[in-house]
C-alpha cells in the first residue's frame, strides 16, 4: 500500500516537516500543492522540487489560523482536480506553563493545530470518499498520549488530532480512503525557536531529524498503520495502550453508578487515577 496516486496538498510545507513530505512526496512522482504563510519560502521550495524531481507544484499562501486562510484551502481540496492526498502538518506549539501564557495565542494555537485539520480533513474525507480513492495524513505528537508533557493547550490540541483521527478513520474504513495519525517526538524543526524552548537542552537521544521522522511514517503509511510512532522502539506498548483503552469500551457507560461512588462504600475503594 502507497500513496495513491494523484497530486497531495501539504500544509506547514514551507520548512521542515512538511518540506521534508514535500521533497519525499515529489520523489514518489506526487504533484503537489503547498500550503503555508510564507510565499517566499514556498515559491523557493517550489523551484527546487520541480527542478529535482520533475514533478508539478503549486503554491498557495495562506494563513491557517484565520477562518479566511482555512476556508481559501478547503477550496482547493474541493475545487481543484486531482488531489487524492492531505498531509494535515501545519502548526505551532507552547512549552511554557498553562497559567503563565497568554488566551489569545492559546486560542490561535487552537485555530491552527485543531480547526484548520478538522475542517481539511473534512473537505478531503468527502472529496475522496466520493472517488473512492485517497490519503489523510495528521501530524499529531506524542503529547497527545502524554499531554502534561508540555503546555497543556498544545497537549489538548494534538490530544484532539488523535482521536478526530481514530473516528475519521472508522467511519471512511471501506471507503478507499486512508488514515494515518502520526505522532513525532522531540524533532529538530523550527518548533524548538518559540520562546521559553532550547533544542540544545534536549538529550540528542531525544531528537530525531524531520527527515527520519518522514521517512518511517511513510514506511507506516504504506504497510497500513492507523497510528504511527517513529520513536517507540517496542510496538507492544502501544498495542497494550490500545487493548486497554478498547478493554473499557464496553464498561464506560451504564445506568447504574459503579460501587465505589456509593456513599457507603470505603474510600479506598477509588483507583489511583481517579483520586489523582
Amino acid at each position: 500500500m502507497t500513496f495513491p496516486s494523484g497530486s497531495v496538498l501539504i500544509t506547514g510545507a514551507s520548512s521542515g516537516i512538511g518540506a521534508v513530505y514535500a521533497d519525499r512526496l515529489a520523489a514518489r512522482g506526487h504533484d503537489l500543492t503547498l500550503v503555508a504563510r510564507n510565499e517566499l519560502k514556498l515559491t523557493a521550495l517550489a523551484e527546487a522540487l520541480r527542478d529535482r524531481h520533475g514533478v508539478h507544484v503549486r503554491v498557495a499562501p495562506a494563513d491557517l489560523a484565520t477562518a479566511e486562510g482555512i476556508a481559501e484551502i478547503e477550496t482547493l481540496l474541493t475545487r481543484q482536480p486531482g488531489v487524492a492526498g492531505l498531509v494535515n502538518n501545519a502548526g505551532i506549539g507552547a512549552v511554557g506553563k498553562l497559567l503563565d501564557s497568554d488566551p489569545d495565542e492559546m486560542e490561535r494555537m487552537v485555530t491552527l493545530n485543531v480547526a484548520a485539520p478538522m475542517r481539511l480533513a473534512m473537505a478531503a474525507a468527502r472529496a475522496f470518499s466520493a472517488h473512492r480513492h485517497g490519503a489523510i495524513v495528521n501530524i499529531s505528537s506524542i503529547v497527545a498520549v502524554g499531554p502534561e508533557i508540555l503546555n497543556g493547550v498544545y497537549g489538548g490540541t494534538k490530544a484532539f488530532v488523535l482521536a478526530f483521527s481514530r473516528s475519521l478513520a472508522a467511519e471512511l474504513e471501506g471507503t478507499g480512503v486512508q488514515v494515518q495519525c502520526v505522532l513525532p517526538g522531540a524533532t529538530g524543526t523550527a518548533f524548538w525557536q518559540m520562546p521559553g524552548a532550547s533544542l540544545d537542552a534536549l538529550p540528542k537521544a531525544w531528537v530525531m531529524t524531520p527527515e527520519d521522522l518522514v521517512d518511517a511514517a511513510l514506511v507506516g503509511f504504506d504497510r497500513g498503520e492507523f497510528a504511527t510512532l517513529p520513536s517507540l522502539a517496542d510496538p507492544a506498548e502501544w498495542n497494550a495502550w490500545e487493548r486497554a483503552r478498547e478493554a473499557m469500551l464496553p464498561h464506560l457507560s451504564s445506568a447504574s453508578v459503579a460501587p465505589r461512588y456509593r456513599p457507603d462504600a470505603p474510600a479506598e475503594a477509588g483507583t489511583a487515577a481517579a483520586r489523582a
